[in-house]
């Protein structure tokens, strides 16, 4: 059975056993967290929300909380002598999905 969940702006398929790298959730590692914003659940049958489904639910548990590679982003004007040089890392959690119900 996998289900189809949103968090953060972004849809994700997920399947029970699965790890998955989210925008920054609240919580401690090792907490349990449950999602109610399924939008699909897939299996044996099909169920499609309007715009999420019913009674469905997907619980997790909170592995990690981390930041990610750095992204260096460089402006560059040629001939104008204008460089400007700047990193990101973008926070993350990681979850372990330990159960999708329908």
């Amino acid at each position: 059975m996998y289900a189809v969940i949103r968090t953060g702006g972004k849809q994700y398929r997920v399947t029970e056993g699965d790890r998955v790298r989210v925008e920054k959730l609240e919580g401690e590692v090792g907490s349990t967290l449950v999602i109610d914003d399924v939008l699909m659940v897939g299996g044996e049958t099909v169920s499609i929300g309007k715009p999420v489904v019913a009674g469905a639910k997907v619980t997790a548990t909170i592995t990690g909380q981390d930041r990610a590679k750095k992204v260096i982003v460089f402006k560059f004007r040629r001939r104008k002598n204008y460089r400007r040089k700047n990193g990101h890392r973008q926070p993350y959690t990681e979850l372990k999905i330990t159960g999708v119900s329908a």
